[in-house]
């Protein structure tokens, strides 16, 4: 990315003049020397003594690095003076471009490279998404396996899930996610009296090696837990940019997935603990939720349960889930009634009150609009 050249931004190079004060006249030997730059090609330089460098016709790029790897870019539109030993190199930004360069001794030549782009261009990019998937499934159930072409990620929302690919059964809990490669083979699985809920996307990705990220799990951070849930209600309420605001979630979700994964593991600072105890917190939140979602909840106790304050809990999930507490324990409910009906062992009165709605009118009217549908016309669908 481009920065602004400035006495701030610029002081490992050398320095930037007041703009007050500045003056061609001041800053440059009778000897400047006027450089057209080529859009074909940029000379690298190292500056031999302290170096002089003013915009002159068009637009530029300044790129200054002081160990000739790593190098930072800078709009030129204004001088800059260049420390002895500093290796860099200029580009014209749009068009033809030439630049005046000043110096007591001339700057050594170290070589040449392409062009690069002033734009900020995508490292990691999701092309498309294929199926975009929130599963509930029956107890102890079985998926054969298969492999396809696309990339494939699943996120456990619910009880546990076995993954199986290339040969390894990997053990997902509530919250974890697994991915897979295009053409990489897996398969999936509950455990007797476990009913799993999850989501699964598919999709094309292209530019960052998601290698690092396949043949294991992640324990989502919360902020990765709250672009699937924001996901999932753009899903619900599409609109004419649903679809574009979740290819940006799906890619931004990636992306701190791949930083999660190049991230080091020792000498973080004391605020990434502070994130992993907010984390923590709020999954034994909602572990504590999913176990007990049968009996009477309330903020109050779940606090209690997870030791803070009903206000510091509420304040967290808004935070990081975007939804207060008392919302989902309420969407948990509308999940478990779902999973009630498909078993089939209790009619609506029954479910409705195992699940402490003050009534079964009161059951239907959230459940309907949760989800669209009567619960007499989901049972009718799953029967």
């Amino acid at each position: 990315m481009i920065r602004n050249l400035n006495q701030v931004t610029f002081r490992c190079f050398g320095s930037v003049p007041s703009e007050r004060t500045q003056t061609d006249r001041n800053l440059f030997r009778d000897d400047a020397a006027a450089v057209r730059l080529s859009q074909a090609e940029a000379v690298v330089y190292r500056a031999a003594s302290e170096t002089r460098i003013s915009c002159g016709m068009g637009m530029s790029v300044l790129s200054a690095s002081t160990d000739g790897e790593n190098y930072q870019r800078f709009y030129l539109d204004k001088p800059a003076v260049l420390r002895k030993g500093v290796c860099f190199f200029l580009e014209p930004f749009q068009g033809d471009a030439t630049v005046m360069v000043s110096a007591q001794e001339p700057p050594e030549e170290l070589g040449r490279r392409a062009p690069s782009s002033p734009r900020v261009e995508h490292q990691l990019r999701v092309e498309g998404i294929y199926t975009f998937f929130y599963q509930e499934k029956e107890q102890g159930f079985l998926f054969s396996g298969e492999s396809h072409p696309m990339t494939e990620l699943t996120y456990v929302d619910q009880g546990a899930l076995h993954s199986v690919v290339d040969g390894q059964d990997i053990l997902l809990r509530q919250g974890d996610i697994v991915l897979y490669g295009p053409g990489q083979w897996h398969m999936q699985y509950a455990d007797i009296g476990v009913a799993p809920r999850f989501v699964t996307i598919s999709f094309d990705v292209s530019g960052v090696d998601l290698a690092p990220l396949l043949n294991r799990k992640f324990t989502a951070p919360q902020s990765v837990a709250a672009l699937l849930q924001n996901m999932l209600r753009e899903q619900e309420f599409m609109d004419a940019y649903s679809n574009d605001i979740i290819l940006y979630q799906l890619n931004l979700l990636l992306l701190q997935l791949r930083r999660e994964a190049a991230a080091p593991k020792a000498g973080k600072l004391q605020t990434a603990n502070a994130v992993h105890s907010e984390n923590e917190i709020i999954r034994q939140a909602q572990q504590f939720i999913s176990a007990h979602i049968r009996e009477k909840l309330s903020v109050p106790l779940v606090a209690r349960q997870v030791d803070v304050s009903p206000s510091y809990l509420t304040a967290l999930f808004h935070k990081n889930l975007q939804i207060s507490p008392g919302e989902y324990i309420r969407r948990i409910k509308l999940q478990e009634s779902k999973q009630m009906i498909r078993e089939n062992n209790l009619n609506f009165t029954e479910i409705a009150a195992q699940l402490h709605y003050s009534t079964v009118h009161h059951f239907s009217r959230q459940f309907k609009e949760k989800f669209g549908i009567t619960p007499t016309e989901y049972a009718k669908s799953v029967r």
